[in-house]
């Protein structure tokens, strides 16, 4: 058995360290074409934002729609450290501090939305979320150091193949640990009833709280990426629309499962490049299969389910004191 377990753990880290490298000598060696490389980083990059919105969506049960703000939150701030405070020079080595602080302040966000509508009970968070993210957008579009709605823009061309894969592992790595300790049985205890979780001492306050912060946190990143992939962002780039392409990723794929949000994002950013033709009719695609999805198969290609390597992960959250103060 432990010799199994001791196996398993090799074949990760082996089957990383490869995933890595090819993500570093692909694009160095020209065996694929550039479009093709941008293609795989939008993948990454909504991978890491799909992950992020199934935590709340669909491990926790509540539903969230204005993630888009988190991300534009993310992005600027990211945007601003490079452009704006950074030695162009010490842009590239400061590059995932950069990215961390524009997550922070993304969960720094989360954590005003987060804490009054957690106070309530049923959509409230809907509400809420919404409204954010349309208060984000229209902040941006009105402070002109940040270019008001012409945009932000002079990023240096920091992301690429090799930090966009390592952020969706990193991402893949936390939550699939946090869904498999006593953290995340608190949170899916939760979606199940929350009130029967009240009841068995699970702090479902704290926990809902915790595990939006973290949500937030990994979409801020994933709009840092964003940002100093296109170079140029604009408060459009944030509005209800790409919160509603996060929601299609995560139904796609299924709720409450990992395996399932890389399947989603990967189909989607596919499809939207593939219907690229239409020309702005493709963005009719995205909100139509919304509906779709919800009248014919709520819960997605792979809803709870999972591939076994996540299933039988341990969780680095384990322990005594945060989903429980009797576990």
């Amino acid at each position: 058995m432990v010799t199994s377990i001791n196996q398993k753990k090799l074949l990760t880290y082996f089957g990383t360290a490869l995933l890595l490298a090819l993500a570093w000598f692909l694009p160095a060696s020209g065996l694929l074409n550039p479009y093709v490389i941008q293609i795989l980083m939008y993948v990454g990059i909504n991978m890491i934002l799909t992950l992020s919105l199934n935590l709340v969506n669909g491990y926790m049960g509540e539903f969230s729609v204005g993630h888009a703000g988190f991300m534009g939150i993310g992005a600027y701030v990211a945007a601003i450290l490079t452009v704006a405070v950074l030695p162009r020079a010490a842009s590239f080595w400061a590059f995932p501090a950069v990215l961390v602080t524009g997550g922070l302040a993304a969960a720094a966000a989360g954590l005003i939305v987060a804490y009054p509508s957690f106070r309530t009970r049923g959509d409230y968070l809907a509400i809420v979320t919404l409204a954010f993210n349309m208060i984000v957008k229209s902040v941006l579009e009105n402070i002109d150091a940040l270019g008001g709605p012409r945009g932000y823009l002079g990023m240096p061309r920091l992301t690429n193949l090799f930090w966009v894969t390592a952020w969706v592992l990193i991402t893949l790595l936390a939550l699939r640990n946090l869904v498999n300790s006593n953290f995340g049985r608190g949170i899916m205890a939760i979606r199940e009833d929350e009130m029967a979780a009240n009841l068995t001492s699970v702090d479902t306050r704290r926990l809902k709280l915790y595990a939006f912060l973290i949500s937030a946190f990994f979409t801020g990143v994933a709009g840092g990426l964003y940002a100093h992939l296109l170079q140029f962002i604009n408060p459009r780039s944030f509005s209800i629309l790409k919160s509603t392409d996060m929601l299609v990723m995560v139904y796609l794929g299924g709720v409450g499962s990992l395996t399932g949000s890389l399947l989603g994002a990967t189909i989607f950013t596919v499809l939207m490049e593939l219907l690229r033709p239409l020309g702005l009719w493709r963005w009719v695609v995205g909100p139509l299969l919304l509906v779709l999805l919800m009248i014919f198969k709520p819960e997605g290609l792979m809803g709870f389910k999972e591939a076994s390597w996540v299933k039988k992960a341990r969780g680095w959250f384990g322990g005594r004191g945060v989903a429980s103060s009797k576990m």
